[in-house]
């Protein structure tokens, strides 16, 4: 599922040129990717445009408490990153909120750091922003292959 939310995020460079679900899956189909990946891709796309469009989440500026089983699903490393990105302004109360929702939708406990960042990419493109060119190197690296950063 990942991969074909990359492959979205490359390809359209916005969410608005993305054709309709049917259209879009027999596209991706025609790329080569496997339908049960397109499904779980398109499920999850309807559940951030769902999120997106939702009044339900209300904008908040004071701290956010994590549930033991967002702690659990989400994993230490995650919330960590999550918890960097709003202190940082890339996110906001409301995106947070939504790339929470959208990990916990992801079968997999807990989610990885490279998992989230598609996800933070992906909520970021929902809504037509663009990471800053500091912080789109921190989404796209992979933390494995990277030496630990020092602080000075």
């Amino acid at each position: 599922m990942f991969d074909i939310l990359v492959y979205l995020y490359e390809t359209y460079y916005r969410p608005d040129a993305c054709p309709e679900p049917a259209a879009l899956a027999r596209k991706l189909s025609a790329v080569g990717f496997d339908d049960i990946e397109i499904s779980e891709a398109l499920d999850w796309l309807t559940g951030l445009t769902e999120m997106a469009t939702t009044e339900q989440i209300e904008a908040s500026t004071g701290t956010r408490y994590y549930v033991d089983e967002e702690y659990i699903e989400l994993g230490s490393a995650a919330i960590g990153f999550i918890q960097f990105l709003e202190s940082a302004g890339v996110l906001g109360p409301v995106q947070r909120e939504i790339v929470i929702e959208r990990a916990l939708a992801v079968d997999e406990s807990p989610v990885t750091l490279g998992k989230l960042k598609i996800i933070v990419l992906m909520v970021m493109w929902s809504q037509g922003k663009e990471p800053d060119a500091l912080m789109f190197d921190d989404l796209f690296s992979d933390e494995d292959e990277q030496e630990p950063r020092l602080l000075h």
